[in-house]
């Protein structure tokens, strides 16, 4: 079952630039959608809602592989031009992400209190600098979590691309296996999972620092965490459960001495 492990791994990671790269141009993609189209659906214009609306339908109402067929071997047919397959997989994961971002986006910044809104009105803030100096900082820290779920999303995503031959990481596995080493199927396997495994965590890496670069623009302090700061805490509350134990005892020893 292990034989050939270093073969195995050698050639998966030829296809993991392919990967990272479909990743990363579809993040890209994705979050400038995200804000852009997420905006757009709290505009004051009913056109400009519409549209954002109709996007965000759209694309997160259809199929991903069929978007991916359809922008891959459709498309060319009606504008005359073969699409490149890594570029074509790039937009497809970013328009098909940047969808569920919207909302992500337009929950969020509906998610602020209104006394954030009346106080800018209160200042005689402009709506852009409602929105780029209160509104959206606030609003960045709640986006960050979903967004993290959903940059993971895209990279698992990524291995439709091996659909239209891309050679990325699926795409070498497969290959792999179908011309040498049908037998070790579930090493080959493995393999591509814990590649997709490390690739995820680095992303929540990646996610959690700008967590808290984020909650540090509007003051919140990261939460502590290990065995020290919970030793601390369960501390505090034994001290805390200890000074209103002896406040108890000496105001019932003062109610005995007025009652004599």
């Amino acid at each position: 079952m292990f034989d050939n492990i270093g073969l195995f791994v050698e050639t998966i990671s030829k296809g993991l630039l392919l990967t990272v790269e479909a990743t990363l141009g579809g993040i890209v993609i994705a979050t400038i959608l995200s804000f852009v189209f997420g905006l757009a659906m709290l505009s004051r214009l009913r056109l400009v809602r519409a549209i954002a609306r109709i996007y965000v339908e759209f694309w997160r109402g259809t199929s991903e592989v069929v978007q991916l067929l359809w922008i891959y071997f459709a498309l060319p047919v009606l504008i005359g031009y073969q699409i490149m397959p890594l570029v074509a997989g790039i937009v497809v994961l970013g328009l098909n992400f940047g969808a569920y971002g919207a909302e992500i986006v337009r929950g969020a910044v509906q998610s602020v209190p209104k006394a954030q809104y009346e106080g800018c009105i209160a200042l005689n803030l402009t709506p852009a600098q409602r929105m780029r100096r209160v509104i959206l900082p606030q609003s960045l820290v709640e986006m960050v979590p979903p967004f993290n779920n959903l940059f993971i999303q895209l990279l698992k995503g990524s291995a439709l691309l091996t659909m239209i031959t891309v050679h990325e990481m699926t795409y070498q596995a497969r290959e792999v296996l179908i011309t040498r080493h049908v037998s070790q199927a579930a090493t080959i396997w493995t393999i591509v999972l814990l590649f997709y495994l490390v690739l995820a965590i680095l992303i929540t890496f990646g996610m959690r620092l700008l967590e808290l670069w984020a909650g540090r623009l509007v003051g919140r302090k990261p939460p502590q965490r290990g065995l020290l700061s919970a030793l601390r805490s369960r501390r505090g509350r034994a001290a805390a459960i200890t000074d209103a134990a002896v406040a108890g005892i000496g105001h019932t020893s003062d109610r005995s001495g007025g009652d004599r």
